[in-house]
């Protein structure tokens, strides 16, 4: 796992250019602690960040070959699982490797299928490649959006790299944010193929983008489809279990230590049993790690989001599989904690506001730094197997919204929003653009009435919207600690099977996820196969909520601060002193958002330019 970053420029030479791309590479450092380097040619400069996974020695990037017409140069960052596989192919067609890593696996691919060789790979990939025979870049995303990439095109070639901050490093890339970046901000998650950053695209998941003189085109590869499921339940579970099993062995692939983060769900505890089977054969123990708060067992309070608190599933799942456990337990100080916050917001480029769920996350991924260097996670595990409260909630099937906005109203912020902020953003009307246009994307079935159409919009929203960021988020902040974390579950073919099972099989034990249950019950303790789905662990203590009113109180007395441009002032003022019992949920995560503002502020130092 690692960082690119590239500048094509077909109007000047570039070959003097070298501090640059450097320049932009080493905003990626997290990314890459362990190695680094950059190439240089007439027309195109490549850097890249590593973190030593597979072939510690040997898989050094930019790696290249030169041809009688010209160099091909690869940056590239991520796992491909079928590397073996594609490797013997590449020998029968005449390839020969002077190393055991993907990484040549994927440029040697290149030059047998050119840009055809992203529908041979499976896994997660984000890629910058330079063709020196025809002076072309081609950029290549994975078919399920797992890695990040951006671009910046420019007046004579573009601007790439795994994260906005390396553009931003490059004196043609202003840090800009416009009104729609702050709408794309508000709403969670980017539209189609823009972020926050204005004029910085996102490259869109199973895409192919090339650059040459002649402009800039982009070529879809993969998309979700439609088709008819023909499988009894029986057939369905094992071809669940096959691929679920398939993809976790090909993804302990790794010459790292290798860990599970366990939360004590259904997905995770799927994982856990799944790469001790495979480890325990080979007589290595599986190493788990999980995160919780003081006493939140014997204080959780049950709400629709988290009915239930992870310490003791997460207890019957290790002492029924005897794994290597670490448990971190973090306290209201560490989750408030200024520098972690600027530490996230920092991983992210943007002040997206997730709070203790951001800090904990990255916490963990920090401890887990000092056993592991990759880590199996199971997100994406509900919006595949639909398993969250909103895939089956009966008001999202009236509701003319993003379904986890109709089941969750808590999540409202606007009435913490001065009223001339509510007006410029006109929030409503851009999540209802955005809504409808996310609808025309939706693969159906010619014939399927209007029940089943609507299952199919939920499902692909939470594939294609909310499981993004989800995916962002543990990317950005596993890297920002140095972390390769792999999701087993965030298959392109499990994700395209289960999309076309009939929404009777993922409930047809009468619990969510039905499917994964079934294929795993053997790995399973009984409390955890019986488990409801709980969201995410977020902090109950009092004391977390006061210190963010403490903190807010700080920026409302700041004369100097911009960051109120979201909020009342007044109402938020209100808020903070209020005793924390009494604090809502809106208002936590209005706190929250102020202070990831405050530090996206001093950190990035964006240009806002709202109208």
């Amino acid at each position: 796992m690692c960082g690119v970053a590239g500048w094509i420029s077909f109007d000047r030479d570039l070959t003097g250019e070298r501090s640059t791309i450097e320049t932009m590479t080493h905003t990626m450092r997290q990314r890459g602690p362990d190695d680094w380097g950059v190439w240089t040619g007439t027309h195109a400069a490549l850097g890249h960040r590593r973190l030593s996974i597979i072939d510690l020695p040997g898989g050094t990037q930019p790696m290249s070959v030169d041809t009688p017409d010209g160099p091909v140069v690869l940056t590239y960052s991520g796992e491909t699982y079928n590397f073996v596989e594609l490797r013997d192919e590449l020998r029968r067609r005449g390839h020969r490797f002077r190393t055991a890593s993907d990484t040549e696996v994927v440029l040697r691919g290149y030059l047998e299928w050119g840009e055809a060789v992203a529908e041979h790979l499976v896994g997660m990939c984000a890629i910058g490649l330079w063709d020196g025979r025809d002076e072309r870049l081609v950029l290549i995303r994975d078919r399920m959006g797992t890695k990040p990439l951006h671009y910046f095109p420019t007046r004579d070639g573009v601007v790439f790299g795994s994260e906005p901050k390396a553009l931003l490093a490059h004196p043609l890339v202003e840090p800009v944010v416009d009104t729609d970046g702050i709408r794309r901000l508000l709403l969670g998650f980017p539209t189609t193929d823009e972020g926050v950053w204005s004029g910085i695209k996102i490259a869109r998941p199973g895409t192919v983008i090339t650059v040459d003189r002649t402009g800039l085109r982009e070529r879809t590869y993969w998309r979700l489809t439609a088709a008819p499921h023909h499988d009894d339940r029986e057939t369905t579970v094992r071809a669940v279990r096959a691929m679920v099993e398939d993809n976790v062995a090909h993804e302990l692939v790794a010459d790292v230590p290798r860990g599970v983060l366990l939360s004590g769900g259904l997905d995770s505890s799927v994982l856990t049993g799944l790469a001790d089977r495979h480890l325990r054969a080979r007589g290595e123990a599986v190493r788990t790690f999980s995160v919780d708060f003081p006493d939140q067992a014997e204080n959780f309070t049950a709400d629709t989001i988290r009915p239930s608190a992870d310490g003791p599933y997460i207890a019957d799942v290790v002492a029924r599989l005897g794994t290597d456990h670490r448990h971190l337990v973090l306290d209201h100080r560490a989750l408030s904690d200024p520098e972690v916050r600027r530490e996230v917001v920092a991983a992210w480029d943007a002040p997206y506001g997730m709070g203790d769920m951001n800090s904990s996350l990255f916490l963990l991924f920090k401890a887990l730094k000092e056993h592991v260097t990759v880590a199996l996670s199971g997100e994406a595990g509900d919006e595949i197997f639909m398993g969250h409260f909103w895939h089956h909630a009966e008001a999202v099937y009236s509701g003319e919204d993003f379904p986890w906005f109709v089941a969750w109203p808590q999540l409202n912020t606007s009435s913490y929003m001065s009223r001339e902020f509510v007006e410029l953003v006109d929030l409503p009307a851009f999540r209802r653009d955005s809504y409808r246009s996310a609808l025309t994307e939706v693969p159906h079935l010619e014939g399927e009435d209007t029940r089943r159409r609507k299952q199919r919009e939920i499902a692909y929203l939470g594939l294609t919207r909310f499981m993004r960021t989800l995916e962002d988020r543990l990317d950005r902040l596993a890297m920002r600690a140095g972390v390769e974390t792999r999701v087993p579950f965030c298959d392109h073919r499990l994700v395209e099977y289960l999309y076309n099972v009939p929404w009777s099989l993922h409930t047809f034990d009468g619990h969510e996820k039905s499917l994964l249950r079934a294929a795993a019950r053997d790995l399973l303790p009984d409390s955890v196969a019986g488990r409801r789905k709980s969201g995410y662990p977020s902090t109950q203590d009092l004391r977390y909520v006061a210190e963010l009113q403490r903190q807010v109180r700080d920026v409302l007395a700041d004369p100097g601060t911009d960051a109120l441009f979201v909020c009342d002032p007044v109402k938020v003022a209100a808020a903070t002193a209020l005793d924390p019992a009494a604090v809502d949920p809106a208002a936590r995560l209005t706190f929250e958002r102020i202070l990831d503002v405050d530090a996206w502020l001093d950190l990035a130092k964006p240009t806002l330019k709202l109208s």
